[in-house]
């Protein structure tokens, strides 16, 4: 990076303390990972001088004939990775991506059902605050008070009563399997589309850790960084041509200008990456990892919301420990391990300090940890949690863990340069 440092020392030795920060750290937030070195060239290339507004074939400026070979490349190679019949490649990122599926597929003040937000949903799926509750009508599932786990009984009962245009199944915060069969089923029933989030999982289908939607859901979307490994950009598939056309005008020109084609370019060689035999016993160790994580934190007296994972992620609740989310995510992060807090099925406390945090295993598990490590990892999120207003403790496990990490180098990280 010889001429950002020349041209902006600034901005160099920032984005050096980043490199070094995500080094030393082990990051355990579920939506984060490490892209390739090839992944950050592809987003980085001249791809990103050229606009390219509307599709293959059908643009409104000249000049384009290498960047359609890249969209239909990209297009090809996610068909090919997913098995759906068709793809759009230019959604900025996942919540405009299910904006331009409900720009598509509904009118305003159309019904819509998500699983509540603060029982493990996203923005998109229906809150309250959100384009998805103020442009159509909101009316969220809920997870079971007994399992943690999503209320089919509860969910059948509402949408038979409410006959919603469209049920969105996905989460951010959901550490078990989406069972896509039980929402279609209650999708055909009451006459609703079915839309697929998989903005999380999209590495454990891709890597067949996961069951998957397509053939299932009537469109299905998702980010392709997270579990995918990709640039910070989103795609919507499907095998309905109808959906298809209507998401396309949907996007342009209804939602979007020109394509970023730097991301689409990073986002063929994600896929490219994970077509690869490699790449499926990745997405396998992620939830291996999870699962050994999750097990020595209920060793350890923790309390998991559903009891335990399915997937990438693990929900811990720490009513009972006496600090909230919030002190606990901000002492583990002192400590050298990065997390976020996040809101707990009917969390009593409010979502800026709330009694969970979430962790996952999608970064840790690129850079080559396994089982063994995520023992290690929940024994040093004990201690933090237990001593979070200790910092002579914080600092020796800051310190630990820097030292652990060097014998786990970051896919992407220039490790030679420090």
């Amino acid at each position: 990076m010889r001429d950002l440092r020349s041209a902006d020392l600034e901005v160099w030795t920032l984005v050096k303390q980043e490199e070094r920060r995500q080094a030393d750290k082990i990051r355990l937030i579920a939506s984060e990972n490490y892209v390739s070195h090839a992944v950050k060239e592809a987003t980085g290339s001249v791809f990103t001088n050229k606009y390219s507004e509307g599709y293959p074939g059908r643009r409104y400026y000249e000049g384009q004939q290498v960047v359609d070979a890249l969209e239909e490349l990209a297009r090809k190679r996610a068909r090919d990775l997913f098995g759906a019949r068709y793809v759009n490649v230019q959604p900025y990122s996942g919540s405009p991506a299910n904006l331009a599926v409900c720009f598509a597929l509904l009118q305003p003040g159309d019904t819509l059902m998500g699983l509540d937000l603060t029982h493990g949903g996203h923005l998109t799926h229906g809150f309250q605050r959100n384009f998805s509750a103020i442009y159509y009508r909101s009316v969220p599932y809920r997870l079971s008070k007994e399992t943690g786990r999503i209320d089919f009984d509860a969910l059948e009962e509402t949408a038979r009563r409410e006959r919603p245009k469209l049920i969105i199944c996905g989460a951010t915060a959901y550490p078990r399997l989406i069972e896509f069969e039980r929402f279609a089923a209650i999708a055909e029933e009451v006459g609703a589309y079915l839309l697929a989030d998989i903005a999380h999982i999209a590495g454990l289908v891709a890597g067949g850790a996961h069951p998957s939607p397509v053939g299932i859901a009537d469109v299905i979307t998702t980010t392709t960084h997270k579990s995918l490994r990709g640039p910070r950009g989103a795609m919507i598939m499907t095998n309905d041509e109808d959906i298809y056309k209507r998401v396309n005008r949907a996007i342009i020109p209804g939602l979007q200008g020109g394509p970023h084609n730097n991301t689409t370019a990073a986002i063929a060689v994600a896929l490219r990456e994970a077509g690869a035999p490699e790449f499926r016993q990745y997405a396998q160790q992620i939830v291996a990892n999870a699962r050994a994580l999750a097990q020595e934190l209920v060793d350890l007296g923790y309390a998991l919301v559903s009891g335990g994972t399915d997937n990438h992620l693990i929900l811990l609740d720490l009513t009972s420990t006496g600090i909230s989310g919030k002190t606990a995510a901000q002492a583990l992060d002192l400590g050298g391990i990065e997390t976020n807090c996040n809101t707990i099925p009917d969390d009593p406390r409010k979502p800026t300090d709330p009694s969970g945090i979430r962790v996952g295993t999608p970064a840790v598990t690129s850079r080559g940890m396994k089982e063994p490590e995520m023992r290690r990892v929940a024994r040093w999120m004990d201690r933090i949690m237990k001593n979070h207003d200790d910092d002579s403790v914080l600092d020796r496990t800051r310190d630990e863990i820097a030292e652990f990490c060097r014998s786990f180098p970051a896919p992407g990280l220039p490790e030679s340069e420090w």
